[in-house]
């Protein structure tokens, strides 16, 4: 006898499914925030970078994307900033290194 195929996803109970829902709009809905504070000027991508320890969301984010976020940086400076930093392009904030978020805080600060 065969066993029955096992699905990747586990069954979920409707309310289950209506909080992974609501979460995930929340967490959308906060990078979106993110976005326009980031365009705004209002908030410095270094600060998002200290402060992801204690924000899930912006440790979530794809840097990337943060670095896109910001005036005057365009996907091509984005991309060479961080080939620079030796930073995969696929890397999120929370996976970033001592070395790369130290690095990559000085290079945002314009410290070199």
């Amino acid at each position: 006898m065969t066993a029955a195929p096992r699905s990747a996803v586990p069954a979920r109970t409707a309310t289950q499914r209506q909080e992974a829902l609501d979460k995930a709009l929340a967490t959308r809905q906060e990078r979106a925030r993110l976005r326009g504070a980031l365009k705004g000027g209002d908030i410095h991508p270094a600060d998002v970078i200290s402060g992801s320890a204690s924000n899930q969301v912006w440790a979530g984010v794809k840097v990337l994307w943060l670095l896109e976020s910001v005036p005057g940086m365009g996907p091509v400076r984005a991309e060479r900033l961080m080939a620079s930093l030796a930073i995969a392009p696929s890397r999120r904030v929370q996976g970033l290194g001592e070395r790369q978020r130290a690095s990559l805080v000085r290079e945002l600060r314009g410290e070199r």
